[in-house]
């Protein structure tokens, strides 16, 4: 991208992050989110989901400065030559997932999730699920602890650690996992293509209560079906150092 000449900054709540505000403000100046050629998000992977959910209508794309853990969406803090950077950096552009879920209430409840929605049990028994894909059915029952459909983006997060597969960012496919599979035994789920739409029918729901959450974000209880598909129309821009990019960082984590 140009050189950019308006710069907002944002920062998570964690005294690092705050801190780097400073310095960052002190630096380069300050710009309202509106008028920014570019938004920095300085904290960790959790504040730079809350900062592309915050600002998904706006054109600016986000550049991540990592003041937080792992960081894997983040670049790495350094608060000198911040112009360069920016202009040197490469764009990734990631569609979310949406989701609606109905309730036992009889309420519909949408959300958007850049790296899984998933479905957890809520009691003491695991749950039952129905899946279907594209409207036809394709588990009957599916007894786990949980499932998620999960973006490329998202494939080394919560995917990752329920051994689901890492994609690759540009592969247009989503990975459906199951968590702690009992029946069908050491089901290890499916690979997508982005097009599906995925929908969960809860079976034995009183016995077996499920909630669904999207992004950590926002969390529906009491579950009786979950839809989700990938949104076109919702385009995050992420800028990443040159060589340092979601593909390459893909690929590098399975090779750890």
């Amino acid at each position: 991208m140009d050189r950019p000449q308006r710069i907002a900054f944002t920062a998570s709540d964690s005294e690092a992050a705050q801190q780097a505000l400073g310095r960052m403000v002190a630096l380069y100046g300050q710009r309202p989110l509106e008028e920014a050629e570019v938004i920095v998000a300085l904290g960790g992977d959790g504040f730079m989901l809350q900062t592309l959910h915050a600002t998904q209508d706006m054109s600016a794309p986000v550049y991540g400065m990592n003041c937080g853990t792992i960081g894997f969406l983040m670049n790495e803090y350094d608060d000198q030559n911040l112009p360069e950077r920016l202009a040197a950096a490469e764009q990734e552009v990631i569609n979310p997932l949406s989701m609606r879920a109905g309730d036992a209430a009889g309420q519909v409840h949408q959300a958007l999730a850049i790296n899984e929605v998933a479905l957890l049990r809520a009691g003491p028994q695991a749950a039952k699920l129905r899946v279907s894909v594209d409207g036809k059915l394709r588990m009957e029952e599916l007894v786990c602890d949980g499932a998620l459909l999960s973006t490329p983006a998202g494939s080394t997060a919560y995917n990752y650690s329920a051994h689901g597969p890492i994609l690759p960012i540009g592969s247009d496919v989503l990975a459906l996992t199951a968590m702690a599979a009992f029946r069908p035994r050491r089901w290890r789920g499916a690979i997508l293509p982005k097009s599906a739409v995925v929908r969960f029918d809860v079976l034995e729901t009183s016995k077996r209560p499920v909630m669904a959450d999207a992004d950590s974000r926002h969390s529906v209880r009491d579950v009786l079906w979950v839809e989700i598909r990938s949104e076109p129309k919702v385009r995050h821009k992420i800028l990443f150092d040159p060589g340092h990019g979601l593909e390459e960082r893909l690929t590098r984590e399975q090779f750890v």
